[in-house]
């Protein structure tokens, strides 16, 4: 058994002025709000959920954009209301969340 349940990682990459990246558009708030989320609804620490930053995912033309392990499943995602429904549905009760799936053709 794993340590964590889940890990859910979010690209906060900034690229070079003139060059989407997932930092531009709003990922940091995004990980912030997660990971309040995560912690008010008790799922974070050993046997719950971890929420971690990352530099580039390589998948920028999805961004902004989170990967959950150990299932490997890729999230888009526009506001606070799909983080919700991320930690609500796939972190807290293990269902992912297809509407917000990233395709799996979309890299960088």
């Amino acid at each position: 058994m794993s340590y964590f349940r889940h890990h859910i990682f979010f690209c906060l990459n900034e690229r070079p002025a003139g060059e989407s990246s997932c930092a531009r558009q709003g990922a940091q708030e995004a990980f912030e709000h997660c990971k309040a989320r995560v912690k008010a609804e008790g799922l974070s620490g050993a046997g719950g959920v971890r929420v971690n930053k990352a530099g580039c995912l390589d998948r920028c033309a999805g961004g902004p954009v989170a990967v959950v392990y150990p299932e490997g499943t890729w999230y888009t995602y526009v506001d606070r209301e799909d983080i919700d429904e991320i930690v609500e549905s796939h972190l807290k009760n293990g269902r992912p969340v297809e509407r917000l799936m990233l395709p799996p053709d979309v890299g960088r």
